[in-house]
């Protein structure tokens, strides 16, 4: 996202009249989520300054300070003392999207499962996926020649085969802080997606097909598709 972010954090970068982050906090207060916790790594007291305590936004908002950033896994295990016992919303702060966090949230977690992943078509700068959601609703490592849902697909599959169909995470999900704490490999500075691998590995992680609007903005032309997207609106 260079050189746009490089004084500014991309969180804060602006999206008609708003902030990427506000758009999100924005989403998560219609949800009826109250708390939300911020990971502030990379200037992140830009964001705690702009959104103080979030009571503007009709939110709660914490922050779980990192000295140096922690990667996602690493990020979140020590944001673990904040985030309570119950399994929570976790939404990456640089995707867009009309994904349904209010029905997230409400559905919660199967018993036997630890996190459950909203998974996207594959974007065309991720056309081989994350990966295979199976007809069960199980995640699994992509493997083999499984078929793909792709968003530039004029035909969209909506219905996974038995052996599944490789997908994109979208960057919402619901995670139970027992994946985090119960990750044998757990240390400071970490990927989340080890812990999603050994979740996959334990089969105690699911998955659902989102076929709306979402958007990473991880680019310059991505984040100007977003304003045009939004400005049409």
């Amino acid at each position: 996202m260079r050189p746009l972010t490089l004084t500014t954090p991309k969180p804060l970068l602006p999206v008609a009249g708003s902030s990427l982050i506000q758009l999100q906090l924005a989403r998560l207060r219609d949800a009826g989520i109250e708390r939300v916790v911020i990971n502030l790594a990379y200037l992140g007291e830009q964001i705690a300054q702009a959104l103080g305590d979030g009571r503007q936004l009709g939110l709660e908002i914490v922050y779980s300070r990192e000295a140096q950033p922690l990667e996602t896994g690493g990020g979140l295990n020590a944001a673990l003392p904040l985030l309570g016992r119950e399994p929570f919303l976790l939404v990456n702060g640089d995707v867009w999207s009309d994904i349904d966090l209010f029905g997230l949230a409400k559905v919660g977690l199967k018993s036997e499962s630890l996190a459950h992943l909203v998974m996207v078509p594959n974007p065309n700068h991720n056309g081989a996926g994350d990966f295979s959601l199976a007809a069960d609703g199980k995640l699994q490592l992509v493997t083999g020649e499984p078929d793909r849902v792709s968003l530039g697909s004029k035909n969209r599959i909506v219905s996974a085969p038995s052996f599944g169909i490789a997908c994109t995470y979208s960057g919402v999900a619901i995670l139970d802080p027992a994946a985090i704490q119960t990750y044998p490999k757990r240390r400071n500075l970490f990927p989340l997606r080890e812990v999603l691998y050994w979740l996959i590995e334990q089969r105690r992680i699911s998955g659902e097909l989102h076929q709306g609007a979402w958007l990473d903005v991880g680019t310059p032309e991505r984040l100007a598709e977003l304003r045009e997207l939004l400005e049409a609106r």
